[in-house]
């Protein structure tokens, strides 16, 4: 085979460090997005916190009210020398997809400096109840038998071996008879919360109405009802109870109110989960008739050039330190035209999409309309990819509640009309259907099928099953009450 020579013309686009930092930036969470701005802030002398921001120099966008009203966006962000070719808008949706997991920024904001947002050590089931127990005057083998009771219960509170399986793990050179594991679970069960330590959800509920107070109306009738007909208040079979217990609907009802006031797991009362509050990224207020959407400039530290460190940069001085300082201010500048532009596009799609919702913003759930990626990208001449990342992890704070971008985003489904109803507001239309039937007769998957259509939405039973099932609300059967 002879060598030979060949001149190909072809175009690439290369993937340059800013352009990662443009796109990285603008995936990130407000929370992850302080983070990286205060690890900047740390290893960049050139850049500083702006202080003072004026806030009328916060970017902000108005959209018209009236049907078929151009959307007027007015970003004010300094933006002085950015250059055109600073893209946020790629067709790669292999890159950083993973986002990283959530941290917790520095917050400088007094608001979130409360209690609740302080980190601490959690406090496990186990940690409560042996704390009891070191309160408690036994004997070195009882408290080995109680330790080995309280390391086989779960999180909620129930103890998953047998006593015959405690009793073996316990130590062979201890003659342990089973009455004494049998005795030590009762000083557990006496322990807080009231409940924990039961073998199955009707010991759960028979301990906690031990600890009730004897002059409880209806606890003799209660108890008699959990020891011996809890399948049936299960499956709720309210006919068959009435005539078990021998009493009428009124009745019944106090004996269930008071079972429905215990808890089923009351090892979930002790354990502590850390709260993740969120921050939103955008703010949407109604001004004079009008939706004005607002970034918001307290989730973002503003920043600049530190004057003084950049004024001590020599052109001609091709030293370590001079270069240096050179390669600092040019990683500043960059930093800040990301961020800028992150909030510019953030902002353009905000708009966007309140632009296409504001039937929801002006009456709820049930008038949200269609939505889904690329129309949002079609109007705004943007990759789905780019929207994608916009709308991950990006908050927005409306009057009707605070919600995620990816939120405005759900399929469709024809109507009788040739229109549409989105996926949200049918499983708003469940939900208001569930909320106003008879609890005695709870509307069947069927039935609520029926009501949709009437309303012009034809959807399947299935289709309605999947819909509540996502809502976690239960079936009909399950959802049936006395009051």
């Amino acid at each position: 085979m002879k060598p030979s020579l060949q001149l190909k013309v072809s175009q690439s686009l290369t993937m340059t460090p800013q352009l990662q930092q443009a796109i990285r930036l603008l995936q990130l969470s407000s929370i992850e997005l302080q983070t990286e701005i205060q690890d900047a802030l740390e290893s960049n002398m050139m850049l500083e916190l702006e202080e003072d921001v004026d806030e009328e120099a916060v970017p902000a966008a108005q959209v018209e009210n009236e049907d078929g009203g151009e959307m007027e966006l007015k970003t004010e962000i300094e933006n002085d020398n950015i250059p055109e070719d600073l893209p946020v808008d790629t067709a790669w949706d292999d890159i950083y997809e993973g986002g990283g997991s959530y941290s917790r920024g520095s917050e400088t904001d007094s608001d979130y400096r409360s209690l609740e947002n302080q980190d601490g050590e959690d406090q496990t089931l186990r940690d409560h109840l042996l704390w009891q127990l070191n309160l408690t005057p036994t004997s070195e083998t009882d408290r080995a038998i109680a330790t080995a009771i309280i390391d086989a219960l779960d999180d909620d509170g129930y103890l998953t071996s047998s006593l015959e399986d405690i009793r073996d793990m316990l130590d062979k050179g201890q003659e342990v008879e089973l009455d004494e594991v049998e005795a030590n679970l009762h000083l557990v069960q006496s322990m807080e919360p009231t409940g924990v330590g039961a073998r199955d959800l009707r010991e759960c509920l028979l301990l906690q109405l031990a600890q009730r107070d004897p002059a409880t109306p209806w606890l003799d009738e209660a108890r008699r009802l959990v020891e011996e007909h809890l399948g049936l208040l299960a499956a709720h079979d309210y006919n068959l109870l009435m005539r078990r217990m021998k009493m009428g609907r009124d009745e019944l009802s106090e004996i269930i109110s008071l079972i429905q006031s215990l808890n089923p797991r009351p090892g979930g009362q002790v354990h502590d989960q850390f709260i993740q509050y969120v921050v939103p990224d955008v703010y949407v207020k109604k001004i004079r008739g009008a939706w004005r959407v607002e970034l918001n400039n307290e989730a973002v530290p503003r920043l600049r050039i530190n004057s003084q460190y950049a004024g001590m940069i020599k052109r001609a001085d091709n030293s370590s330190d001079n270069t240096s300082l050179k390669s600092h201010l040019q990683e500043a500048r960059w930093f800040i035209k990301s961020l800028q532009s992150r909030s510019e596009t953030l902002l353009r799609v905000a708009t966007c999409i309140v632009e296409r919702q504001r039937a929801f913003l002006e009456y709820g759930d049930e008038a949200m309309k269609p939505l889904i990626l690329h129309d949002i990208a079609q109007a705004l001449d943007m990759h789905e990819s780019t929207i994608s990342r916009v709308t991950t992890r990006k908050y927005m704070h409306t009057p009707r509640g605070i919600f995620e971008l990816k939120y405005f985003f759900s399929s469709h489904v024809s109507t009788d009309q040739g229109g549409v109803a989105s996926s949200t507001a049918i499983r708003a239309l469940i939900k208001k259907f569930i909320a106003a039937e008879k609890p005695e007769r709870p509307l069947s998957d069927n039935k609520i099928a029926s009501q949709l259509g009437e309303q012009g939405i034809n959807v399947a039973r299935r289709t309605v099953a999947k819909y509540r099932e996502a809502m976690a609300i239960p079936p009909s059967n399950e959802r049936k009450r006395l009051f």
